[in-house]
C-alpha cells in the first residue's frame, strides 16, 4: 500500500502538521517570534498558531517570555539520533579526509521541503559568518547543495519549493524566478552546481548529487571556499572530480 502523506489522506493529522510547521518556523528565528509572526509565517490563524505554540511550550520544546516564543534545548533530543546515526558516522570520515587534503570546508545535506538540512560537515576554517553545523537549515534555492537537490525534481515541483519572492542576499544573488529555473535546468544537465557569491559575499561553492542505486538523488555534497583563492575553473578542474569520487563512496550510507 502506498504511503500517503498529503492532505487528501484520511491518515493525515492536520493538528500535528501545523504543530511541526510552527516548531520549524521558530527554529528559523533564534531571537524568538511573536504569535502574530508565527501565524503569518505559517499561513494560519492566530488562534490555531496560539494552540500549537502553547502545546509546544507545555511539552517543553518552546519557552515564552509572554511575548516571544523560542526553542528550548529539548529540541536537540529530536536531532541527536540522526546526527549520531550510522549514516553520519560513515559520512564524516570522508568529509574529514577531503578537508584535510584540500584545506577547505565540505558538507553533506538533504532536502526538507524548500530547505536543506546539513547532516555532516568538516570545516577547515570559518569562511562565512553563517553557522553551518549539523541540523542547520538554509533555503534550498540559494545554496549549491539545494540547487543540486532541486534540479533532480520534476520542474513542476519547483514552483512550490521556490519562494514567490527571492531575497537579495548579495549583489549577485539570482532573484528572478525564471532565471533561477533556467539555472536549475542547467544544473540537471551538467550534474553539478556552482554558486558564486550568491549566498554570502566572498563565498564560492560547488555541489554534486549523491545517488542511490538506480540514480535517485538522496543527498548532496559540496565544498565551500573563498572566491579570492579558488576560481570557478579550479572548482571544475580540481574539486569536481574529487567530489564525484567522494559522492560515490558516501552513497552506500544512504542505501
Amino acid at each position: 500500500m502506498k504511503n500517503r502523506t498529503d492532505k487528501a489522506s484520511r491518515d493525515f493529522v492536520d493538528a500535528l502538521a501545523r504543530g511541526l510547521d510552527v516548531l520549524l518556523t521558530c527554529a528559523d528565528a533564534s531571537e524568538g517570534l511573536t504569535l502574530a509572526e508565527v501565524a503569518r509565517r505559517t499561513d494560519t490563524t492566530r488562534a490555531s498558531a496560539r494552540r500549537s505554540l502553547l502545546t509546544l511550550v507545555a511539552k517543553g520544546y518552546l519557552v515564552s517570555d509572554g511575548r516571544l516564543f523560542s526553542l528550548t534545548p529539548k529540541v536537540l533530543a529530536l536531532a541527536a539520533p540522526m546526527i549520531s546515526a550510522p549514516l553520519t558516522r560513515n559520512v564524516q570520515p570522508v568529509l574529514d579526509e577531503l578537508s584535510n587534503r584540500f584545506d577547505e570546508s565540505f558538507s553533506v545535506a538533504v532536502l526538507s521541503g524548500s530547505d536543506i538540512i546539513y547532516l555532516a560537515r568538516a570545516e577547515a576554517r570559518r569562511i562565512v559568518s553563517l553557522n553551518l553545523g549539523p541540523g542547520t537549515r538554509l533555503p534550498a534555492w540559494c545554496t549549491s547543495l539545494g540547487r543540486v537537490l532541486l534540479a533532480d525534481l520534476p520542474p513542476a515541483d519547483w514552483a512550490c519549493l521556490i519562494p514567490p519572492v527571492l531575497a537579495q542576499r548579495t549583489a549577485t544573488t539570482k532573484t528572478d524566478r525564471t532565471l533561477l529555473m533556467q539555472e536549475l535546468r542547467r544544473v540537471a544537465e551538467d550534474g553539478y552546481s556552482i554558486l558564486d557569491e550568491e549566498l554570502e559575499p566572498g563565498l564560492r561553492s560547488l555541489a554534486v548529487p549523491i545517488r542511490r542505486q538506480g540514480g535517485q538523488v538522496v543527498a548532496a555534497l559540496n565544498v565551500g571556499t573563498q572566491s579570492h583563492r579558488t576560481s570557478r575553473d579550479d572548482l571544475e578542474k580540481v574539486f569536481l572530480p574529487a567530489l564525484k569520487q567522494a559522492a560515490d563512496i558516501i552513497a552506500p550510507a544512504f542505501y
